[in-house]
C-alpha cells in the first residue's frame, strides 16, 4: 500500500470549500448590511413632498408632514401683508437676522418666496409644541392688539402671519422656514431648495 497524496484532488477540494465558505459569508452578510440601510420608510420621511396650491384658497392653511413634523401652507391676502410691517416693534426678530430660522431666499419682510404663500414647520420654537392657527382679530383671549397669527397654547408664545415671535414671550425665535420651492404657479415643492441655489 503507497501513501501518495492526490494533490491536484486536494487543491480542487481546498479551493472548492473556499468558494462554498465564501458563498455562505456572503450570503450571511447581505441581510446584516441591508439593515444598516434605511428603510423605505425612512427614506421617504426625509424627501421631498410635493402638494397642489391651485385650490388653496385665501385665508385657508393647509397641513402636510415632511420629516415627521408638520408644514403648514397658508394663502395670505393683500391685507394681511400689509399689517406685518406694522408689527415690527412688537417682535423679537423683525427682520428675520437669524438666517437658521429660514433659507436666505426667504430673508424678507413676507418670509417667503411669493407673498401670498406662507411655509412653516409648524413647531414652536420654545418647547416643540404646536402653535394654533388664529387668524381672526382683537379676540377676547389674546387681546385688541392681536392682527392674526399663531398662538401656542402651551406656554403662550405668540407669532404673527409671517412666522415671527413676539417678543418678551418663551419662544427664543421665529418659527422655521423649509427649504422649498415652487415647481409652477400651483405646485410646491417642500423640502428642497429652489434648482441653482446653493
Amino acid at each position: 500500500m503507497t501513501n501518495t497524496v492526490d494533490v491536484d484532488k486536494r487543491r480542487f477540494l481546498t479551493n472548492a470549500t473556499t468558494v462554498v465558505g465564501g458563498i455562505g459569508a456572503i450570503a450571511v452578510a447581505i441581510p446584516f448590511i441591508s439593515s444598516l440601510s434605511p428603510s423605505a420608510k425612512a427614506e421617504a420621511a426625509g424627501a421631498p413632498v410635493a402638494l397642489d396650491i391651485s385650490k388653496l384658497a385665501m385665508g385657508q392653511m393647509l397641513i402636510i408632514e415632511w420629516r415627521g413634523k408638520p408644514v403648514w401652507i397658508l394663502r395670505r391676502s393683500d391685507d394681511t401683508l400689509s399689517t406685518l410691517a406694522t408689527l415690527a416693534s412688537e417682535l423679537s426678530d423683525p427682520d428675520s437676522d437669524d438666517l437658521g430660522q429660514q433659507p436666505d431666499y426667504c430673508k424678507n419682510p413676507s418670509r417667503s418666496i411669493r407673498d401670498d404663500i406662507l411655509v412653516l414647520v409648524g413647531i414652536c420654537t420654545h418647547l416643540g409644541c404646536s402653535p394654533t392657527h388664529r387668524p381672526e382679530l382683537a379676540p377676547e383671549d389674546l387681546g385688541p392688539d392681536w392682527k392674526g397669527g399663531f398662538f401656542c397654547p402651551c406656554h403662550g408664545s405668540k407669532f404673527d402671519l409671517a412666522g415671527r415671535v413676539y417678543a418678551g414671550l418663551p419662544a427664543p425665535n421665529n418659527l422655521v422656514v423649509p427649504p422649498y420651492h415652487f415647481v409652477s404657479d400651483s405646485q410646491l415643492l417642500i423640502g428642497a431648495d429652489p434648482v441653482g441655489y446653493g
